[in-house]
């Protein structure tokens, strides 16, 4: 007897909301803010947007002495306080039923038999079917540990009829030794398939709406190239300092914090060529590609800035420098801020300079994409009439206020020929009356589903690194990093980074 099939479901129609299967998400480091602010919270939102199975299971996994009810309260506080939808209690009593908990810690071997007996039971009687997924919010160095007990405790182990995933949280590697090392423990436990390296950027739609722009529209895809842009700045600033995460960031700074990962899969969607398709694989290949054209602009000493950021005052308010955050050794070479300079050696983009920076305590919070193109030739005007006028840009804002902005020139009203910019505007909230999910909404959903498009394979990280590795190697041998007071947009070697091109940053 065939399977009744829906005759008005077209397979092809890519609006239709895809809802997971059977399955089940354990969350190691379930005590973490990521975890109460951003994945519980998500999950529910899945919930209460129908895309979650009936019988999804969620377990958590920590040393707290907690019972199944313990966690499901503290699971019910992260949901009333950062859920993004609104709360329904028959979404949460459904969720709730398949809340389980598993006391341990990582080098417990009884303790992960027992979570795999959780799986087995959940399988039984919540119907998952033996399809699990392992969230790793954890420290790195606990990322080999969790790897080899799922692997000794057959949770790692997977049939033809069921799936075994693993999702890891960045940073992955400290440089591309450490990367390749990570690399090869995870990938002995689970095949690359199955392992999901998590950026939440990724999971933004204003980062997938660039490929929309590029590929759905004719509008901008043939002045998409060096014969027409100038130069590219890729921003992601933060205006709070690092207060009680001195443990985490001491050692890493910056540039291995925020471009090694995100600023460097941003630049990638910003430059990839069109796709065969949007399937996982096409989109991997073509930011491969990418990323292998690319290498780092020397001299180091011209060509990349660091700094630190002091105290002073910022928002009204006075704030401490690094160095005088709870955690961090006087002499501290942590850098706060980071800008590098990017070559991509592609037909496209040959002699396009990227420039990408990142910092904590800067002007305003703003992650932005900001594709600047060359003059115009001016013949017509003289100087007077275009004095005012700068180059014409295409931003994309991801985050606080998601949408595109674009900058060109107009005629002033009036009885004179001057010409001054002028922007037009597009915004998420206005445009749409549905609010954008939460990036961290989507990536879970991909795990689930098995949609790997959005996360980044062991090949892209190695080669970020690689990218990478030489400037952190320059940084090693100078001095501190250059001093910047709170507010301003970084040390004054980042403004030479690019007076020395004629050009300047933008200041969002």
């Amino acid at each position: 007897m065939s399977t009744w099939q829906n005759p008005l479901r077209d397979e092809r129609d890519k609006r239709l909301p895809r809802i997971a299967g059977p399955c089940g998400l354990v969350i190691f480091g379930v005590t973490g803010d990521l975890s109460r602010k951003k994945l519980m919270p998500a999950i529910y939102d899945l919930a209460n947007r129908g895309l979650l199975p009936p019988g999804f299971a969620l377990t958590g996994f920590a040393r707290r002495e907690w019972e199944n009810e313990d966690f499901a309260q503290v699971v019910y506080d992260a949901v009333k306080e950062h859920a993004r939808t609104p709360f329904r209690q028959e979404v949460w009593d459904r969720l709730a039923e398949g809340i389980r908990f598993v006391q341990g810690s990582f080098d417990d071997d009884e303790a992960f038999d027992r979570l795999a007996e959780t799986v087995r039971q959940l399988d039984d009687e919540r119907g998952t079917g033996g399809n699990h997924a392992f969230y790793l919010s954890i420290p790195p160095a606990a990322f080999p540990v969790v790897c080899k007990q799922l692997a000794r405790s057959g949770l790692a182990h997977q049939d033809g009829e069921s799936w075994r995933r693993v999702v890891i949280e960045k940073p992955f590697g400290h440089d591309l030794e450490s990367a390749r090392e990570l690399n090869q423990i995870v990938n002995e436990v689970f095949p690359e398939e199955s392992v999901f390296r998590i950026d939440h950027y990724l999971g933004k739609e204003t980062v997938q709406n660039i490929l929309a722009l590029r590929f759905a529209n004719q509008l901008y895809e043939p002045i998409w190239n060096a014969n027409y842009v100038d130069h590219v700045q890729i921003t992601m600033a933060e205006d709070i300092g690092l207060g009680g995460r001195a443990g985490y960031y001491d050692g890493i700074g910056a540039a291995r914090d925020v471009i090694q990962n995100h600023l460097l899969q941003l630049m990638a969607f910003t430059t990839i060529e069109d796709p065969v398709s949007f399937s996982p694989q096409s989109l991997r290949t073509e930011r491969i590609k990418v990323l292998s054209a690319t290498k780092p602009a020397e001299p180091f000493a011209e060509t990349t800035a660091r700094g630190q950021y002091t105290g002073g005052w910022q928002g009204g308010k006075k704030v401490p420098g690094l160095l005088e955050e709870e955690g961090f050794p006087p002499d501290s070479k942590t850098e706060t801020f980071a800008a590098i300079t990017l070559e991509v050696n592609t037909r496209r983009w040959a002699g396009v300079p990227f420039y990408l920076r990142t910092g904590k305590r800067l002007g305003r919070r703003v992650t932005e994409i900001a594709v600047m193109f060359k003059r115009a030739p001016h013949l017509p005007f003289d100087q007077t009439s275009t004095e005012e006028l700068g180059q014409n840009a295409v931003v994309i804002r991801i985050q606080p206020d998601e949408g595109i902005t674009i900058r060109f020139g107009s005629k002033v009203p009036g009885s004179t020929m001057e010409v001054r910019d002028v922007t037009m505007d597009f915004s998420y909230g206005r445009a749409f009356t549905e609010s954008s999910p939460e990036a961290y909404e989507r990536l879970i959903l991909d795990v689930l589903l098995g949609e790997p498009s959005l996360f980044p394979v062991a090949d892209e990280i190695e080669r970020s690194w690689e990218i990478l590795d030489p400037i952190l190697e320059h940084w090693a041998q100078q001095g501190r990093p250059d001093p910047y007071a709170p507010g301003e947009w970084g040390p004054p070697s980042a403004e030479k980074m690019l007076d020395r091109t004629g050009r300047t940053w933008r200041h969002p």
